[in-house]
């Protein structure tokens, strides 16, 4: 049975976070219950991201070669099947840490340019709802080769972990055809040189 993306549990940003929270040791709390016993598990994680390895940059095509990206270190690659847009979908996810951040690249194909529109309408709304957050600030956005669409759109986002610890998201949300894609940085702070460099290295197209 696919994730749901209704509700407070499940969907495109729930698989997003569940893998982040699972395989990296940083912790994307959002979207998963907020209990003491999160926030201690939290507290443990962020101790062994001090440890993250330093950038390492490399080219990574995602969407069956479709989108182009930089990532400051070796992803793993994950799919699953999500419900997004109301639609079951496969969603997939290249994700790593370094230098106490997560960096992440999901994508789905949505097979109907009209689901376009609310699958990154709900990947947003999820994705600032999961960290509550608390602030969001526009960014410019300005991917080659993306498919123009009015909910496209580059975001920071202020919310809080389960300690009540400040954290910080930038995400782009942007389409290639059918396929959405949402680039994400992710951490208690965000290097802006790095940030700087994942996102102005997402292309679309060959």
């Amino acid at each position: 049975m696919p994730d749901s993306a209704a509700g407070g549990g499940g969907g495109g940003w729930s698989f997003i976070a569940n893998i982040v929270w699972q395989l990296l040791r940083i912790i994307p709390v959002m979207h998963l219950p907020r209990t003491p016993a999160l926030g201690l598990a939290y507290a443990a994680v962020l101790s062994l991201s001090a440890c993250a390895p330093a950038l390492d940059w490399r080219d990574v095509r995602i969407a069956a070669g479709a989108v182009q990206a930089q990532l400051p270190c070796k992803p793993s690659t994950h799919t699953r099947k999500v419900t997004l847009a109301g639609q079951p979908v496969d969603m997939s996810l290249q994700v790593c840490s370094a230098g106490g951040q997560t960096w992440a690249l999901a994508w789905a194909d949505v097979t109907d340019p009209a689901q376009v529109g609310p699958a990154l309408r709900e990947l947003r709304d999820a994705a600032a709802a999961n960290i509550g957050a608390q602030s969001s600030v526009p960014l410019p956005l300005n991917i080659k080769g993306a498919t123009p669409h009015a909910d496209s759109t580059r975001l920071q986002l202020e919310g809080r972990r389960a300690d009540g610890q400040p954290v910080r998201e930038q995400m782009a949300l942007f389409a290639r055809g059918t396929v959405v894609v949402q680039a994400t940085a992710l951490g208690a702070t965000l290097p802006d040189d790095a940030v700087a460099t994942f996102f102005a290295s997402l292309r679309a197209g060959s």
